[in-house]
């Protein structure tokens, strides 16, 4: 019975010598957390290069994306159209060259008299009637010059201007709308790359507690079913570490998208889910921003004014037009001689009656209509995104100022737990909770950072003023 007693000693010595060792080796293995911040992911790799920073992503994603193109391709077209607009105040010159060959009295009759070649004897009544083929060139060089059009080519270039300005503003909404998804997919691969290192961690936690229970099953302190739920509580975080790789890769890919980029191409990732609190102004001053500075709905005043400089230049075609022209003509027997003549003239056109212009200023005044009340709708629309984002910054806020101090309550219940469950004072399920609630107050402080990150880039995006990312930039 001594000898009993005193083997018995000697192994729960020898169980509490090795428990301390294995916890000072998960101590060592788990990477060292910032002091200021618990849940600062180290650096991970997702590609190869130089560091890729959120400025450097914007920059390319705006060289690189097809919207970009696509915007620059609008206002080009705007362009066009001005120069075209432009044109039709400039004469116009035209070049003509003709042969005809014919014995009709009347050709034959007047082309003699261009050609300087009518004579006595074609006043003969069987030249007259029957005269016999003639073929005349006739060279000719010709202006028009509008004097006034109705004042057509000014609503043209006016309407032109205003396309100009829309295009401008497309472009100005594009570009704030990529930088929202560099800013999203960025932060989401930082998230990602997080949730990674939280999961390895996770495994590392719960792989040491495998090998403390295991040690004490073995020692036949602990049933089995404790070593199986360890054993399930590491399967469960590996499946949580695949599927975290998983995650990874997509938003690699989404950013990558977001940068025009093909979706495998490779970058590395340095920056972190820092803690970092933004402030906002209330909501009816940010509704009156985004009403001056949102983009599209500059566009939608812009179509007003469009379709009302439509309608004041249907009603112009009532009024006259005034054009002045010349002509310079050659006519003669073969291409390089004959005889010259010209004219100068001027005309005034006036339309007496025109059926369709009453449709065409019901229609310009249709389209007007249709501009208004779409300005009403968007107007309303932008305040409904406003009031969202606002709701889910204050959301995203408030819970990141919820969760910031979980992390290290967390710690310390788990830490609690196993000197509990050491001492046979719980069981191993408040173990394995007590692992689980710490992975998940982890993954909610680096979730609720993406989440403030995001709902302020999207109340900058929801008032037109994400025009940069300095504020993002540390």
């Amino acid at each position: 019975m001594l000898l009993h007693s005193w083997l018995k000693k000697v192994v729960v010595l020898s169980l509490g010598l090795g428990l301390g060792l294995v916890n000072l080796g998960v101590a060592r293995s788990v990477p060292a957390q910032s002091k200021t911040d618990p849940v600062a992911a180290p650096m991970v790799v997702s590609g190869s290069g130089e560091p890729l920073t959120l400025s450097q992503a914007v920059e390319i994603a705006l060289a690189k994306n097809p919207l970009t193109r696509v915007a620059a391709g609008g206002r080009q077209l705007a362009d066009a159209q001005l120069a075209a607009a432009r044109a039709t105040r400039m004469p116009l010159l035209q070049a003509s060259e003709s042969v005809t060959t014919s014995n009709n009295p009347v050709f034959v009759f007047g082309s003699l008299l261009e050609q300087g070649r009518f004579g006595a004897n074609n006043f003969q009544i069987s030249s007259l009637n029957n005269p016999d083929a003639l073929t005349n060139f006739r060279a000719g060089l010709s202006v028009r010059v509008p004097l006034f059009d109705q004042r057509q080519s000014k609503a043209r270039i006016d309407l032109a201007r205003l396309g100009q300005q829309q295009a401008d503003q497309q472009t100005a909404l594009v570009a704030q709308q990529i930088r929202f998804e560099v800013l999203k997919s960025y932060y989401g691969v930082l998230l990602a790359q997080s949730r990674v290192v939280v999961a390895d961690e996770a495994i590392q936690i719960a792989t040491a507690d495998l090998k403390r229970i295991k040690d004490r099953f073995e020692t036949g302190f602990v049933v089995r079913s404790d070593l199986l739920a360890a054993e399930v509580q590491v399967a469960e975080f590996r499946q949580q570490k695949i599927q975290a790789i998983g995650e990874l890769a997509t938003a690699q890919a989404a950013l990558n998208t977001a940068l025009g980029l093909p979706v495998n191409s490779p970058h590395t990732i340095t920056d972190q889910l820092s803690e970092r609190l933004f402030s906002i102004e209330p909501p009816d001053e940010l509704n009156r921003l985004a009403l001056v500075q949102r983009p599209e709905y500059a566009r939608a005043l812009l179509a007003v004014r469009r379709n009302a400089r439509q309608v004041r230049g249907a009603h112009d075609e009532v009024l006259p037009r005034v054009d002045a022209f010349t002509s310079l003509g050659v006519s003669g027997r073969s291409p390089v001689t004959g005889s010259s003549d010209y004219a100068v003239g001027a005309s005034v056109t006036v339309n007496i009656f025109d059926a369709g212009r009453k449709a065409r200023i019901n229609q310009a005044r249709a389209a007007e209509a249709i501009a208004q009340a779409e300005q009403e709708q968007l107007a309303n629309q932008i305040s409904f995104e406003v009031v969202r984002a606002y709701q889910q910054f204050v959301s995203a806020r408030e819970r990141l100022l919820v969760v910031a101090q979980t992390t290290t309550q967390a710690s310390e219940v788990l830490r609690i737990v196993r000197d509990r469950y050491r001492e046979g004072l719980t069981t191993i399920t408040e173990v394995l909770r007590a692992e689980l609630a710490l992975v998940r107050a982890r993954t909610d402080v680096l979730t609720a950072r993406h989440d403030h990150y995001v709902a302020y880039a999207n109340v900058l995006l929801a008032t037109g003023r994400l025009k940069d990312v300095r504020p993002f930039v540390l």
